[in-house]
This record gives C-alpha cells, sequence and structure tokens, in this order.
C-alpha cells in the first residue's frame, strides 16, 4: 500500500505494472475500496499498464479528510483530480463503477485535462441517482447519531450481506468484511461518509449528463449483463451521449464485472488503454 498527500488529506492507493505504462486509475463505489480492483489491475499490469487503485474517501477509507475538505461527491471529484496532479499523471484511463461512475463522469466533465479516455463500468446515471438502497442511508444522515448507529450496524454479518447483495455472482464477504471495518471503527470516518451521502442528489448526475457531449475522448461503456442494480439502458443512454464511446455487454457478470469477469473486463480495458 503506498499514501500521497493532497490538501483535502492523505490518499492510499494499490499499485500494479511498470512506472513508466499508460495510468490506469479506478474509482470504485459507496462503502467500497480500491481491492475490488485487484485481479483486473494483475491483468493490466501484465500488459504494461501502471494500474493505480485508491481507496477513495466513500466510506472504507483508512484516514479520515482533514478538516474543512470538500466531502461532497463533487469534492471527491476534485479529490481524484488532486490525486492525478500530485502523481503527475497523464493522459489518464480512468474507469468508474458503482458511485464512483457519477465521481469520474464529473471528473470527465470538470477536470478533464488529464484524462485520455474514460470508462464506464455498471454505474449511476442520468435520473436514477441515488439508487434506492442508500436512500435510508440519505435519510439517516440528516443526524449524526442516527447516521452513526447505521454505520455501526452494518458490523453485523447478516447486515452486511444484506447490504452488498446482488453485486456479483461470486461470494465478495472477504472484501465487503474489510470495507465497513473502518466506519464502524472511526467515528471522523463515518462523518466523512455521511456529508458525502448528503451530498447524492439527482441533479448531479442530470447535470453532469447535461455536459458528458462536451467529453470528446475515446470512451468505453462497459455494462453488465446480469447488473440487478443498474439499467442497461442508461448504459445505451451513455454510449449515445458521449460522442466517441462504444457500449460492450459483460455476459455472466453483475455490478462488479471486475470480480465475475475479470479477463473480459482487462480484455475490454486494453482495446481502450494500451497504446498501439
Amino acid at each position: 500500500m503506498s499514501i500521497i498527500e493532497i490538501s483535502a488529506g492523505t490518499v492510499h492507493f494499490e499499485e500494479f505494472g511498470p512506472k513508466d505504462g499508460r495510468p490506469v486509475v479506478f474509482v470504485h463505489g459507496y462503502m467500497m475500496g480500491g481491492q475490488l480492483w485487484r485481479q483486473v489491475s494483475a491483468r493490466l499490469a501484465a500488459r504494461g499498464l501502471r494500474c493505480i487503485a485508491p481507496t477513495w474517501p466513500l466510506g472504507a477509507h483508512p484516514e479520515p479528510l482533514r478538516p474543512g475538505a470538500d466531502r461532497s461527491i463533487r469534492g471527491v471529484a476534485s479529490i481524484v483530480a488532486d490525486t492525478l496532479a500530485t502523481l503527475d499523471l497523464d493522459d489518464v484511463a480512468l474507469v468508474g463503477n458503482d458511485t464512483g461512475g457519477v465521481v469520474t463522469q464529473l471528473v470527465a466533465v470538470h477536470h478533464p485535462d488529464r484524462i485520455g479516455a474514460l470508462v464506464l463500468t455498471s454505474c449511476d446515471a442520468f435520473e436514477h441517482f441515488p439508487p434506492p438502497i442508500l436512500k435510508p442511508l440519505i435519510s439517516a444522515a440528516q443526524s449524526k447519531v442516527l447516521f452513526r448507529g447505521v454505520a455501526q450496524a452494518v458490523r453485523i454479518p447478516a447486515v452486511r450481506r444484506r447490504a452488498y447483495a446482488g453485486l456479483a455472482h461470486a461470494n465478495i464477504d472477504v472484501l465487503t468484511r474489510e470495507w465497513v471495518h473502518t466506519t464502524r471503527s472511526n467515528p471522523a470516518i463515518a462523518e466523512d461518509l455521511r456529508q458525502f451521502t448528503l451530498s447524492l442528489r439527482t441533479e448531479v448526475t442530470t447535470g453532469v449528463a447535461a455536459r458528458l457531449p462536451e467529453f470528446t475522448k475515446p470512451t468505453l461503456i462497459a455494462w453488465s449483463a446480469d447488473d440487478v442494480f443498474f439499467e442497461l439502458g442508461d448504459g445505451e443512454r451513455l454510449a449515445s451521449i458521449i460522442p466517441h464511446a462504444r457500449l460492450e455487454i459483460i455476459d455472466g457478470a453483475r455490478t462488479f464485472s471486475m470480480i465475475d469477469r475479470p479477463d473480459r473486463l482487462a480484455d475490454l480495458l486494453s482495446t481502450i488503454a494500451v497504446r498501439t
């Protein structure tokens, strides 16, 4: 695990592949971590790509953000952009999933300078945000005490499994146990997540969608065929409004195609990230 310091705080990340390879940076979703991308990163590293998988401040991060940091979803997009700048990365293939897909869209629209290609796997988009599964958490986030109680409840194995159910065909229990640990053990991290949760509004995704036609870099929309959370129609719409986008369907995968079909996703990512 490596770390870098940016103005908002400390960013922890895993890195795979040669330092001189084209950078591929991954953005995970709500209460998830960079460990999600290990299988795909290993495959891409073998093809000469430099893969960087941070654990962003979305609830599973090891250290809280600094006082005064912008904890909103737009603030997290700025944190991603600051991380790219601090690592001095250019021509980045930026890859998003789940809630991280919204963050990735925001980076592409508002901080595009270091982005060379965009990849959106199954993720939130358009009017289908925030997802219904997060609405109880959004309500609870109005109160620090109530939200802290909800975050603590996720430590119960049955609650944790229910919270992450349906994201993959594969068993992801080992990952989810790791992800919920910091939120339940550190009140400051729970507060980071609460502030982020309060910023999840439909106008975020509808607003960024209105500007996605401005993004003219190569784009891959890699949607999971068996997804129970994110409609294929949203993937089709994203591919239709982003000028240089193409849609690929990943059979046999739910939201976490990087877990269910890592070879297939790595092959697709290679078509857009490997320099020829």
